[in-house]
Order: C-alpha cells, then sequence, then structure tokens
C-alpha cells in the first residue's frame, strides 16, 4: 500500500462539529500493520481534545483510540501478526523505545513523551490521526491481539477504558480481603465494577445519585452509594483500601480522602480541566496515598484484554453510526450513555 486517503471523522477546529472527510495513510513499512478498522470506542477524552480543554490541538483532528479491527495487510518484517487476525490499538502509537521504562513495558511513562494515537506528530513531525477512520497503520510493536473470546465492538472500549481501570487495579492490589471504591459509573467506571469484581475484590461504587444502582449491583458490585448524600462520607469513614476515581470534574479530595483506611490509596484516572484544592493533612493523618495512574503498556494492554476473555468482560456498549458522532458527544457531556458509545466503521 502506498499512501492513501481514507474516509475519517474529523474535528476541522477546536470545538468545531466532526464532518466526514478524507485523510492520508502512511504506506505499510516493514514493521507495521494495515487494520481494517470494525469498531471504535469514543472515550471522554477525546471530546476534551476534539474541544481544546487539555490544552491547543492539532486540527483537522481525527479522534478515537480505542481501535478494533482486522489485520489487511503486514509489512515484510512483522512477525507478530499475520493478515484476518483480530487485533486492537489503544492510546500509544510509538515512544522512544530506548528508555528503562519503554524497555520494562510501561511505555506509557516513557521519558521523552509518547506519540499519541490522535492529536500528536510521529517521529517525521506527520500528525497523527485515530481510530474514527475506516484503516490504520500502526507498528507492530504498538498493536494487541484480541482474544477470540471477544466480539470485537466489545472489546474497542478496553484498548482505553479497560486497560486504564485494570493498571491501577492491579498496581495496587485489587482481590480477595481488600475493600475498592470505584468513583463514577460511566465508560470508564464500569470497567472499573466488573474488573475490580473479577479480581476478587469488595466492590462499591461512589456516585452522585442512585440513579445508576441497579446496574452498578449487575455489574458486580456489592455496594452502592450515593455522594450527594452527606451522611455517606460519615457512614464510610475509614472503610476502603483503594478509591479509583474515574469522573472528570474536580472533587471535594479531602472528603473522599477521609474514606481510606491506613495506608488506603485514592488514584485518579479522570482528568479535570481545572486544578483541585487539597488540605495535606488529609494525607498525612493515616499515611494515606494521593495518586494518578494513565493507560498502560502494550504488555498489560495484552495482559488485561487476556484477562477480560478469561472472564467474559466486554464493554456495555451502545453501538452508533458516524454520522450520530455530534450527538454522541453531547450525549456523554450528559451521561447519557450506558455505558460507551462505539462507531460502526463500515458506516464512515
Amino acid at each position: 500500500m502506498s499512501v492513501t486517503q481514507v474516509a475519517a471523522y474529523a474535528a476541522p477546529a477546536a470545538k468545531a462539529p466532526l464532518e466526514r472527510t478524507t485523510i492520508p495513510r502512511r504506506p505499510v513499512g516493514e514493521f507495521d500493520v494495515l487494520i481494517d478498522i470494525k469498531y471504535s470506542g469514543i472515550c471522554h477524552s477525546d471530546i476534551h481534545q476534539a474541544r481544546d480543554g487539555w490544552g491547543e490541538g492539532i486540527f483537522p483532528m481525527v479522534p478515537g483510540h480505542e481501535i478494533a479491527g482486522v489485520v489487511a495487510e503486514v509489512g515484510p518484517g512483522v512477525t507478530r501478526f499475520a493478515v484476518g487476525d483480530r487485533v486492537g490499538v489503544g492510546c500509544i502509537v510509538d515512544t522512544c523505545r530506548e528508555c528503562a521504562y519503554c524497555l520494562a513495558g510501561q511505555e506509557q511513562y516513557c521519558v521523552k513523551g509518547i506519540i499519541g494515537t490522535y492529536n500528536a506528530l510521529d517521529k517525521k513531525g506527520e500528525p497523527t490521526y485515530g481510530g474514527y477512520s475506516s484503516h490504520i497503520v500502526v507498528d507492530e510493536n504498538y498493536t494487541v491481539r484480541i482474544p477470540d473470546g471477544l466480539a470485537l465492538d466489545v472489546a474497542a472500549p478496553l484498548l482505553c477504558a479497560g486497560i486504564t481501570l485494570y493498571s491501577p487495579l492491579r498496581h495496587w492490589n485489587a482481590g480477595p480481603g481488600k475493600k475498592v471504591a470505584i468513583v463514577g459509573l460511566g465508560g470508564l467506571g464500569h470497567m472499573g465494577v466488573k474488573i475490580a469484581h473479577a479480581l476478587g475484590a469488595e466492590v462499591t461504587v461512589l456516585s452522585q445519585s442512585l440513579r445508576k444502582k441497579e446496574d452498578g449491583l449487575r455489574l458486580g458490585a456489592s455496594h452502592y452509594y450515593a455522594t450527594s448524600d452527606e451522611t455517606t462520607f460519615e457512614k464510610l469513614a475509614g472503610s476502603f483500601d483503594l478509591i479509583v476515581s474515574t469522573v472528570s470534574a474536580p472533587l471535594p479530595l479531602d472528603a473522599y480522602l477521609s474514606l481510606l483506611k491506613v495506608d488506603g490509596a485514592f488514584v485518579n484516572v479522570g482528568a479535570p480541566e481545572e486544578p483541585v484544592a487539597l488540605n495535606l493533612f488529609s494525607v498525612i493523618g493515616g499515611r494515606k496515598t494521593l495518586a494518578g495512574s494513565m493507560i498502560g503498556g502494550i504488555p498489560e494492554t495484552q495482559e488485561m484484554l487476556d484477562f477480560c476473555a478469561e472472564h467474559g468482560l466486554g464493554s456495555e456498549i451502545e453501538v452508533i453510526s458516524a454520522e450520530q458522532v455530534n450527538e454522541a458527544y453531547e450525549r456523554v457531556l450528559a451521561s447519557d450513555v450506558r455505558y460507551r458509545f462505539v462507531i460502526d466503521a463500515s458506516t464512515i
């Protein structure tokens, strides 16, 4: 394949509605795979970036880093994949490959910074374009295999939402005997509940209201509390070994830190656009940890997919056509999706 134009949906400028267009894809290099995209999940971070919420973006922007598809072509040096393989691409399409973190399979913390699947510049200075498109060319080292036990549509969101929750849950040892709280039952949070439950932890959902309580219990939570009820924080003081926050709005951190046991950890995976306030006595008293976690490396992403296939964990999805993407963005912002929109790439 030479450089070619493929169909895509792009934001032509910050805050502009996405529209159908064509974008260039590079030739298939020696170690590249050409992927025929079947499904692409819509992540809240797509909206942040398309609307310049996290800083100035690169436009036109083709979002999408929850990509599931089938290998259509491989470069001559490719050894990991063959035409017809079911594969996925997450948030990273390249890194320095030389630093200690890259060599340890923790590419998300590359010292020189990751090259994102979209809204980034590759090593040649060309913009990267994401999964809201018909095809993508990716180095085999940044491509993962989707097990046969996972349907491609429910697997797509695992490439961001799944790994974003799996990584901290494993790092902070969620499992039998541990009490874990997931803050927010959305695209990220619902996967946190599923994964934490499958790991053997006792899971609690902390949500603004009890509107999704039935879902939370069905997905694996043992308890569900409304944070809008002031008594919740009194009842649950000192209860949790680990709290993972998936929300992208500033939270009253001191109140949430009060819910941790001694040596407990509060881990942020949601990324608010605004700064947050903190009284340091909230961590000093109780030797508590306030932390963050960012997606996962390629080996851990593969581990997560295998784990999800083993336990039958796919994302709860609503499949849409590409022309519904702008409506889907507004519905995400209104928390009107249970729990992840997935674009059928055949409609692009």
